[in-house]
Formats: structure tokens, C-alpha cells, sequence
């Protein structure tokens, strides 16, 4: 009799051994199959204090999760239930439910994107930056912002470093600020120390203040260096800089995107055809490639240029003033022929 006790008792121990086997590995391939995400993927919401229970719920609810206790359950036995974070989630085709605890407790929160880009004015990036549906505008005016910042008294353009900027939802259009301004300094900074023996500029703001307007003569990388070795030699001479950006800048809301022989010659701090020397501030968000050419410009002899009117883009580039007056005829007769309506075929 004991001997039929104790083997009905080892059948039973070793049956239950199969079933929690049987079981754990069920629970682990389901903790381990991709949920039914789209193929576009699924966003996850997790509110500040939420618990496991409740995201794995709201996830069943939505077809997403279909054994939620499970994940509950696993997450309290390994202690990941108490370590998850709050903030946006974006679930990938092919997320399983291990994957996602790994991403709630790691934090890993979808960051949202914004490009600033070279040449745009101050105003343009605060405009682009409070429209983002992800950050939170705070609409403190310009004198603000830069307190906020830690750079009080400091004129906001051309302070922030072109760039692309990865946030999470939520983010004060504050904090962006502060990080472009703090990448423009490092940035000012590294190149301030590659000043060449041509440079005109004596301090990094000046240098700020060259490359916004280089920024804003060209778009070719291979002329950055040119105009700025122009603005550089007129620099030293004393010559006025005659550069339309910076009037363009000048007028404000009254440029009405045409620059005409008037505007020349209406006095502005910004207007370098009535006043010689650099403008008081920037006028542009400038790349590096300016930044650099500001401080390193070529050694050349050109003082003039003006556009080629080829499809380009391009400038040609003068020594003396018989030279450019030369090419600036070349320019108004390209752009007569090509403003000149095609004969009828």
C-alpha cells in the first residue's frame, strides 16, 4: 500500500511538474509573440503615476494585448511593474510584450523632430517651434526668452545653431531654445579658434555677425569663402559693405519682397549702402560652412560680386569697379532675355 501511495504521489508531483512547465512556456511564447500591431505602428500614451495593470488593460481593450494579466503578473514577479515611465510610445510591427516592458521601464519615449534651417530669422524659428503639436509654447516675447535662457540682454538673431532637434511630447519650446542657443555657443566658440590671417572680424559675435549675412548672400558652399574674403577686404578698407541682405533686414515687415533704388538709400542701423562697417546685429541663423568662411575667408583680391543670373545660383566675382560694372551688365541682360516671353512656335 505505501508503495502505491508514494508512486501515485510521485505520478502526481511529476504532473504537476509537466503542467507548470507547460504553462510557463505558454506564458513565455505569449509574453514573446508580436501584439497586433498595424503596419503603420500604434501610439501609447502613458499618463504620469500609471501602473502596469492599467496600460496592459488599456492596451487589451484596443485589440493590441490579448493576455494583459500576463504581462501584469510577469511585471510584478520581476519588480519591472513599479520602474515604468510615463510619456509617448510609439509600438513598432513586431513589438511583443517583453519588448514593450523593456521600453516602459528603459524610458524609451518617441522623440518628435524639428529642423531648424540655415538662413532663417529668429521670428521664423519661433513661428515653426510653437507650431509643433509636440512642445508646449510658453509665448514669452524675445527679451524673455533669452532671460530664460541664461543670455539676458542678449539680441536673439542669429543665436541659435541650425540644426535638427529630437524631443520627447511635452517639451517647453523653452528648453529647445536653450539647446540651440547653448550648441551655437560651442559651435562659435570651436571656430572662433580657427580664425585665419585674412579675417576681418576681431570678436565671435562679429563672426556671428559676417556669416549670417555670407548665409544670406549664397547658397554654394564653394562661394562662402570668396564672399566672405569681399566683405573681409572692404572691412579693412573702410569700404561700406553694399550688401542687399542686411537692408532686406532693415526694412522688417515693410520689405515686400522686392528691394528697390529708394530702399538703398533709406537709412537704416542695417543699411550697409548709407553706413560702413557690420551691421549691430546678425540678421540670419548661420550655418557652420559661414561660420567658418567668416573667420577664415580666402586671399583673393575681389571686392565686388554679383550674380551670374545662370541657373546656378552663382556670383562673379571682381578686383576693380570697371570689372564689375562689366558683370553686372552680363547679369541685367541675362535676366531681360530670360524675362522675355518665348515666340510663338
Amino acid at each position: 500500500m505505501r508503495r502505491q501511495i508514494a508512486w501515485i504521489i510521485a505520478v502526481l508531483s511529476l504532473a504537476a511538474v509537466v503542467l507548470v512547465v507547460a504553462l510557463a512556456t505558454v506564458g513565455w511564447q505569449s509574453l514573446n509573440r508580436p501584439l497586433a500591431v498595424a503596419g503603420e505602428g500604434e501610439w501609447l500614451e502613458v499618463p504620469p503615476g500609471s501602473s502596469l495593470a492599467a496600460v496592459s488593460r488599456g492596451l487589451a481593450e484596443r485589440g493590441v494585448l490579448p493576455a494583459p494579466r500576463l504581462l501584469t503578473y510577469y511585471g510584478r514577479l520581476t519588480g519591472a511593474a513599479t520602474r515604468i515611465h510615463a510619456g509617448e510610445y510609439r509600438l513598432a510591427p513586431g513589438t511583443t510584450p517583453m519588448t514593450l516592458l523593456k521600453q516602459l521601464v528603459g524610458g524609451q519615449v518617441y522623440l518628435h523632430q524639428l529642423t531648424v534651417v540655415e538662413g532663417w530669422r529668429f521670428r521664423d524659428f519661433q513661428q515653426v517651434l510653437r507650431a509643433h503639436p509636440a512642445v508646449e509654447a510658453t509665448e514669452l516675447d524675445d527679451a524673455a526668452i533669452m532671460t530664460a535662457i541664461g543670455a539676458e540682454g542678449v539680441h536673439p538673431e542669429g543665436q541659435f545653431a541650425p540644426d535638427t532637434y529630437r524631443f520627447p511630447r511635452g517639451i517647453s519650446d523653452i528648453a529647445i531654445f536653450e539647446q540651440a542657443y547653448l550648441a551655437m555657443q560651442e559651435r562659435l566658440a570651436a571656430i572662433w579658434d580657427l580664425r585665419g590671417p585674412n579675417a576681418a572680424v576681431t570678436t565671435p559675435y562679429e563672426a556671428l555677425i559676417l556669416a549670417s549675412i555670407i548665409e544670406k548672400e549664397t547658397a554654394l558652399a564653394s562661394e562662402r569663402r570668396r564672399i566672405a574674403g569681399v566683405f573681409s577686404r572692404r572691412l579693412q578698407r573702410g569700404m561700406r559693405l553694399q550688401t542687399d541682405p542686411t537692408v532686406i533686414y532693415g526694412m522688417g515687415v515693410d520689405f515686400d519682397g522686392d528691394i528697390r533704388r529708394a530702399d538703398l538709400t533709406l537709412d537704416t542701423p542695417y543699411n550697409t549702402y548709407t553706413r560702413t562697417g557690420l551691421p549691430p546685429t546678425p540678421i540670419a541663423l548661420p550655418g557652420s560652412d559661414a561660420l567658418r568662411a567668416a573667420v577664415d575667408p580666402d586671399d583673393g583680391g575681389a571686392l565686388y560680386f554679383v550674380a551670374t543670373g545662370l541657373d546656378d545660383g552663382s556670383h562673379a566675382f571682381s578686383s576693380t569697379l570697371e570689372e564689375h560694372n562689366r558683370a553686372v551688365a552680363t547679369y541685367l541682360r541675362r535676366l531681360r532675355e530670360r524675362n522675355q516671353p518665348s515666340e510663338p512656335r
